[in-house]
């Protein structure tokens, strides 16, 4: 797959000559690929759960995806404006409550 076309900045993605923020490149290569895999999941689950027609299921996956976004820095405070120790704590954070969500008692 072609990498898609940058902004000179680096901060966003165009895709379809539409602006996407982009993910934050300094995510290291496996905590990256596991928040991309369990976006993918979780985006799975949404069609799912439109398709079965349930409401919860759905909120719940939507979560999921938000919970990815946000750790990977496509969503929530620009990672271009966060210290490199707060960009480490976001995708981290995002991974523990991604790893924890859905298990009962935790």
């Amino acid at each position: 797959m072609a990498e898609p076309e940058h902004t000179p900045d680096g901060h966003f993605v165009i895709i379809n000559g539409r602006r996407w923020r982009a993910t934050d490149p300094e995510i290291p290569t496996e905590p990256a690929a596991r928040l991309r895999s369990l976006l993918m999941t979780a985006r799975r689950d949404v069609g799912a759960a439109l398709r079965a027609q349930d409401a919860e299921a759905e909120r719940d996956a939507r979560g999921r995806v938000q919970l990815a976004k946000v750790a990977l820095g496509e969503r929530g405070t620009p990672w271009w404006e966060q210290t490199a120790s707060q960009r480490r704590q976001r995708w981290q954070d995002g991974l523990d409550a991604l790893d924890h969500h859905g298990r009962p008692n935790e």
